[in-house]
């Protein structure tokens, strides 16, 4: 017969339950784990029985946590951390040379220098194994927590993140957001003020995405509405094309700009006040005292020693212009 902890630790229920109190939403949560509602409903009912106190409880149409369950929720969270500290002590003992890095990079970034990384790093390091994931904010920050993710590449300061305790970061290098536009008008304006930017429509990236938020961020701190934005693009190369191809304005990375080899002929104003951030490593601590991170790492800031990030953007845009003679 299984014991109360077995019944708790053997099963998927404690996945489920922490999806709940994420979404605090039954039929959302459900969707997200690809289950149906009636299956969460029973995995947490059950949870309920085996702790022996419910867990949520209603107030109108709105679920809320329980005393019991804020306590559940602090010791699922305190397994986690041990578990991946135990993984993490493990892997410290493991070789320089094998095995394999996951990185989990936001999908909004422009990668080819990360690509060309890659390339050098498995040609002096072929027994590592690399997997880029494209990902979400949350899907990141899923992956850190849950140990599926050794490093993040991500842009900063990110305040959604109310917690850093159990993370560390490293610079890559810091990053402007640049004002975009096809107005005949605006061409040679180095610099664009926030409220004269809203003479046409805006392409941008979806809801909460972290550049959409720097954005609204930037507009409301000096008390300018807000863009009106008709379109949404998850990738940065479908935003520029809807831009080209329309009346309208965007905001891009510069280093999205630097990367294209049209990029003498995009109209580009950078933002009065300027718009910058930070693109970093973010990693759980002490992730970075593992072999073969500390050895990733450590060759990545050598391959920026010998050219820094937007000279080896240069190099990509000179690579494709030669391609295409």
């Amino acid at each position: 017969m299984k014991t109360k902890q077995e019944s708790i630790f053997s099963s998927k229920t404690l996945t489920y339950f922490l999806q709940l109190t994420e979404t605090m939403n039954y039929t959302q949560a459900a969707q997200i784990l690809g289950i149906t509602q009636p299956a969460l409903t029973q995995q947490i009912k059950k949870l309920e029985r085996v702790v022996g106190a419910p867990l949520f409880y209603s107030v109108g149409k709105k679920l809320k946590l329980s005393d019991a369950g804020y306590t559940m929720l602090k010791t699922t969270h305190n397994i986690y951390d041990l578990l991946n500290e135990a993984t993490d002590e493990i892997q410290q003992a493991t070789s320089a040379n094998h095995g394999e890095i996951h990185l989990g990079i936001l999908a909004s970034i422009e990668t080819q220098v990360l690509e060309a990384f890659a390339i050098e790093y498995y040609k002096k390091n072929p027994e590592i194994h690399l997997t880029f994931h494209m990902l979400t904010r949350k899907e990141i920050w899923d992956g850190l927590e849950n140990n599926q993710i050794d490093l993040a590449i991500m842009y900063l300061p990110d305040d959604s993140i109310k917690n850093w305790k159990p993370y560390d970061s490293k610079k890559i290098m810091s990053e402007d957001l640049l004002f975009i536009h096809n107005d005949e008008e605006l061409r040679g304006k180095n610099k664009i003020k926030l409220k004269k930017t809203l003479d046409h429509p805006w392409v941008m990236y979806p809801v909460d995405y972290y550049l959409d938020q720097m954005v609204k961020e930037a507009y409301k701190n000096q008390l300018v509405d807000q863009p009106d934005i008709v379109a949404r693009f998850t990738q940065p190369g479908q935003i520029y094309r809807f831009m080209k191809n329309t009346d309208s304005y965007t905001a891009l990375p510069k280093s999205y700009v630097r990367s294209r080899f049209d990029r003498d002929t995009i109209m580009t104003a950078t933002f009065e006040p300027q718009i910058k951030f930070n693109l970093s490593f973010v990693y759980r601590t002490a992730k970075d005292q593992i072999p073969r991170i500390a050895q990733f790492l450590d060759q990545f800031d050598k391959f920026l020693e010998e050219r820094d990030y937007f000279e080896r953007l240069d190099d990509i845009v000179e690579s494709q212009q030669k391609l295409q003679k």
